[in-house]
């Protein structure tokens, strides 16, 4: 799929990999949807960016827990530019508790972490199939998570949300076919703000062990997990229901 003037919508874009991948399309001539909660400052910066880097780019607010948000994310697309080629669900929410702690988690913290991670998943990917499918192509990438191979990362509850999303990737790519393929790219530790905020003063020791224990010993960057994402869209023709790490090797164990 040559990206230039295909329209993607990065769920959750505002900071982090979502903005990343959406200034990499932008870059390849793309026009994006920028996604966002409670971060506007950030969205708008990052649909600045994009529009200096030659795509073009809208920003909607919404939490994709809520089916009409997405419904809304869709639309918006669809109002804009006439289409949807290519969707990222990258939105994602967690509550940071030591997997120890099972006090530490309560049946609503667990709902709300679902209804993001998984239900939202589903959500948009339904309000974005009916473009796809009338185009006769299109491209789902969801944001997964070694935890979900690992039962490890910011709690028990996110890292079944992930390994949810694995099975929901699956389940889509072997619907969806043969216009749309659905894949997923389950990163290990991101070095940016959202682990930094949610870890705290052990950030620096967390991300030193596992710069440590890694094959290939680095931690990695937003820009290098979407640069995957983005291959997914614009390549991979044959590649559907894959479950890609993105990890340096962590979830093969400790190199040494």
């Amino acid at each position: 799929m040559n990206l230039k003037d295909t329209v993607t919508i990065v769920t959750g874009s505002a900071t982090g990999v979502g903005a990343a991948a959406a200034l990499q399309i932008a870059a390849k001539g793309g026009k994006v949807v920028i996604n966002y909660t409670k971060s506007e400052a950030e969205a708008k910066e990052t649909a600045a960016a994009c529009v200096k880097a030659g795509g073009e780019a809208i920003i909607v607010q919404g939490d994709i827990a809520e089916d009409a948000a997405c419904k809304r994310l869709a639309q918006a697309a669809l109002d804009k530019w006439g289409r949807i080629d290519a969707l990222i669900n990258n939105a994602g929410t967690t509550k940071f508790v030591a997997g120890h702690d099972l006090d530490g988690l309560s049946a609503d913290d667990f709902a709300r972490i679902f209804a993001v991670n998984v239900t939202g998943t589903f959500q948009m990917t339904r309000a974005c199939v009916p473009a796809m499918k009338k185009q006769g192509r299109g491209a789902v990438v969801n944001v997964s998570s070694i935890a979900s191979l690992q039962g490890s990362g910011s709690s028990i509850a996110y890292a079944s949300s992930k390994g949810a999303i694995n099975t929901l990737t699956k389940a889509l790519a072997r619907n969806l076919g043969p216009e749309i393929k659905v894949n997923a790219v389950l990163p290990g530790m991101i070095d940016g703000r959202w682990l930094k905020a949610g870890y705290g003063a052990a950030y620096d020791t967390i991300k030193a062990r596992y710069e440590k224990t890694s094959a290939l010993g680095k931690a990695a960057t937003p820009e290098q997990v979407a640069e995957v994402c983005v291959w997914l869209i614009e390549g991979a023709e044959l590649v559907t229901g894959e479950l890609i790490t993105v990890d340096s090797g962590m979830h093969m164990g400790p190199a040494r």
